[in-house]
């Protein structure tokens, strides 16, 4: 594979190889059909969940912020607001149970991960995968890369809507740094063994693990 220049987690210019999971064509393929597909049929739900945003609160509907990429170049994520007022500077807050910066509606979008829905257009975008790492504010990148070795390698994929760190119940809130370190360690278990059948492993069991999971909040 030719070797891409990219940015490390400190901005500075690197050159990173691509791996197969962030330039395999049918991967990408099934990403720009799969999101078409998605987009369409939740639809309804996206205009009735934004509708019911802007009655609650006042704001955009659509939360963006700076996250971190494939190769680590930056790019802008989508979401629907879930709270009363959006970080996205050099030190931003993980939300927690009971946060008092979440409104009604978005506790219940993001308990569904309907929140998540918008990221759909960073996959048709090339930002994002229907699967690969979940993609990690600019600030959370530059404080755990300092502190978990290796964690850079997370960025040689094209961050996920889900993934198998996701599927293995290691979202939410990373209070200790253990549990980052676990997540670390499942994004590189997923592309160091990538392949389109674990793709589609983890989209299929992505669904019933998120009416059984406990800690998205």
């Amino acid at each position: 594979m030719q070797p891409m220049l990219g940015t490390n987690l400190l901005g500075r210019p690197i050159e990173y190889s691509m791996s197969r999971v962030s330039s395999d064509p049918i991967k990408r393929a099934c990403d720009i059909v799969g999101a078409t597909i998605l987009l369409v049929f939740f639809l309804p739900v996206l205009l009735l969940t934004g509708g019911l945003i802007k009655l609650e609160s006042r704001g955009p509907v659509l939360f963006r912020q700076s996250r971190g990429g494939l190769n680590g170049r930056s790019f802008t994520i989508y979401k629907l607001r879930s709270m009363h007022c959006e970080e996205n500077g050099d030190i931003v807050a993980q939300a927690v149970r009971n946060d008092s910066r979440i409104t009604r509606v978005g506790a219940f979008i993001r308990a569904t991960s309907i929140d998540e829905l918008p990221q759909l257009l960073n996959v048709l975008k090339g930002d994002m995968s229907l699967v690969g790492p979940r993609p990690h504010a600019r600030a959370h990148d530059a404080y755990y890369s300092a502190l978990i070795p290796g964690y850079d390698v997370r960025l040689r994929a094209r961050p996920g809507l889900t993934g198998l760190a996701q599927i293995k119940g290691l979202r939410g809130a990373t209070t200790e740094l253990e549990d980052m370190t676990a997540r670390v360690k499942a994004d590189v278990e997923y592309i160091n063994s990538w392949s389109l059948l674990s793709d589609l492993r983890i989209l299929l069991l992505t669904a019933p693990h998120l009416i059984i999971t406990r800690n998205a909040y």
